[in-house]
């Protein structure tokens, strides 16, 4: 079974943030892979991954990266995959990694999340892929009505707690 998602990161030290997408994909039965590689530290190694990764089966990449956030724009510009950046909170409350992917130039998009938002990324990506994928666009619902159910439940709760001047 060959990957369908790559979740790269600049170092390993996104991995506790990147967690999140691969909870995500590993509870929707999403085969995935993951890799450490830096636009400025291992630029050869990101230019031999992004032009090959499509012919290995790769059907999107979600790219995370801090500070002036290459990684995700130097995949895109090799690629014709989607590539979804993620970026990390390591300076400026994460503004600069933010502004860094999201500001790309014509012809090279990076569809962009919230800082440190890995769950919405691989949400993105499932999406992505549910369009050929009836089984997963499935589960993909499932997933969206229990959102849904969670903050209902929420709200029950809500209705339990008690103050003086609480009028619902």
């Amino acid at each position: 079974m060959t990957a369908k998602v790559s979740i790269i990161m600049g170092s390993t030290s996104d991995l506790p943030v990147m967690e999140k997408a691969a909870a995500l994909l590993n509870e929707f039965e999403i085969p995935f892979e993951i890799h450490a590689l830096s636009a400025h530290r291992t630029p050869k190694e990101v230019e031999q991954f992004a032009r090959n990764a499509e012919n290995r089966g790769v059907e999107v990449i979600i790219a995370a990266a801090g500070m002036a956030a290459h990684l995700p724009g130097v995949i895109a510009s090799m690629t014709t995959l989607p590539v979804i950046g993620v970026p990390i909170n390591s300076s400026l409350s994460g503004i600069d990694a933010l502004l860094s992917i999201v500001q790309m130039p014509p012809g090279i998009p990076v569809a962009t999340v919230g800082i440190n938002a890995a769950q919405n990324a691989a949400i993105l990506a499932v999406q992505m892929l549910a369009k050929s994928d009836n089984s997963l666009k499935i589960k993909l619902k499932e997933y969206k009505e229990n959102l849904k159910e969670k903050i209902v439940e929420a709200n029950n709760q809500l209705a339990e707690v008690k103050y003086r001047f609480k009028k619902n």
